[in-house]
């Protein structure tokens, strides 16, 4: 890092052809300032460019996650096997009597419960047969009783009628004697 002679930098190769001087842009290649700009690429590339440890890093941290990863999901797949077997052997023989026993029984509590609503059901429609039935016999029975009354109204009525009339014919007499007494009397 010195800017003299001929010294290379750390981790820098030496010119080639033996430290002679070729012609760049800058002048000369030993010359101090080419080589205070190569110390600087030197710094510059150590200190800001990252890109090869990093890489390095990326790789071996990818190969460690593979290998992890890799033992992991084979355990996740095996206990995943070992649930399946499980599931299969035990849990959906023992699932499938106890939904059949219970779905058994729901059946018969439902075809009991459909039964009792169709007897119910039925008792409704004969108590409703029943009450219309009387409401159709009352009603006809008021129906011939509002008949032989209106017949009874109008037979006496008529016995009424004829009884005024009779009546009427009476006072008519009565008055035509009356009129005839007065007659007798007013030519006197």
């Amino acid at each position: 890092m010195s800017g003299g002679g001929t010294e290379t930098p750390v981790g820098c190769e030496p010119a080639p052809g033996g430290g002679g001087k070729k012609k760049d842009s800058l002048g000369f290649a030993g010359s101090p300032a080419h080589l205070i700009i190569k110390d600087l690429g030197e710094i510059h590339s150590r200190l800001l460019d990252h890109r090869p440890v990093i890489q390095g890093e990326t790789r071996y941290f990818v190969k460690e996650f593979e290998e992890k990863r890799g033992l992991r999901e084979m355990r996740v797949l095996e206990n995943l096997k070992h649930m399946i077997q499980e599931t299969n052997e035990h849990t959906l023989p023992t699932c499938r009597a106890t939904m059949q026993d219970n779905l058994n029984q729901v059946l018969q509590r439902l075809q009991a419960a459909t039964d009792s609503v169709c007897r119910l059901q039925q008792r409704e429609q004969e108590r409703k047969k029943i009450h219309n039935d009387l409401l159709i016999a009352r009603e006809k029975q008021q129906v011939t009783q509002w008949e032989d009354f209106m017949r009874e109204q109008h037979g006496k009525q008529a016995e009424v009628d004829g009884e005024h009339g009779k009546a009427l014919e009476k006072l008519r007499e009565q008055y035509a004697e009356m009129e005839k007494g007065l007659a007798r009397f007013s030519t006197f």
